[in-house]
């Protein structure tokens, strides 16, 4: 979680000492998290590879082949002055990585050099409450390699019931 505060406003707490425990007063606290939580729409947000790339001229196509096949983004092309390279840059997310090199290599007949660096995270487009979205099935499954519950919390599962 990123960028995120609770602030408690108000607390009435029982009289008794014996019921001011961390045991009376941690599952309500947790119960409100989780709730605000899932009524500030909430996303997911994934790793972006600054990827550097340096081919010759011809092999560009398949260079511009596999970033597309990955859910890549070339943004910048510049070519080296006296040679027949070209410097490409590009984002690539994370996820996409593995066997990005076989790929690139497999596509420009061994011609592409990549190398790839950390630049920054981006939100995932889609909602996780929508049933059928991609960010719903990355989320369930999450869950279920984690062994919890392979389904969306409800809000209904942490509001209070008088």
């Amino acid at each position: 979680m990123r960028g995120i505060r609770f602030n408690i406003m108000d607390v009435t707490l029982h009289a008794d000492a014996i019921h001011r425990g961390a045991g009376q007063l941690m599952p309500p606290t947790r119960r409100c998290c989780f709730a605000a939580e899932l009524t500030a729409q909430p996303t997911l947000q994934e790793p972006i590879f600054l990827v550097e790339i340096t081919c010759p001229q011809e092999a560009m196509s398949g260079v511009y082949n596999c970033m597309n096949l990955r859910r890549g983004c070339v943004f910048e092309e510049n070519p080296r002055e006296g040679t027949p390279l070209v410097q490409v840059k590009a984002h690539l997310p994370v996820a996409e990585s593995f066997g990005f090199v076989a790929a690139l290599r497999q596509q420009t007949s061994g011609q592409a050099f990549p190398q790839c660096v950390f630049s920054h995270w981006e939100n995932l487009q889609g909602d996780c409450m929508q049933a059928g979205s991609k960010m719903e099935d990355l989320i369930l499954n999450i869950r279920k390699r984690k062994n919890l519950k392979v389904s969306m919390p409800a809000l209904g599962d942490y509001l209070d019931k008088l």
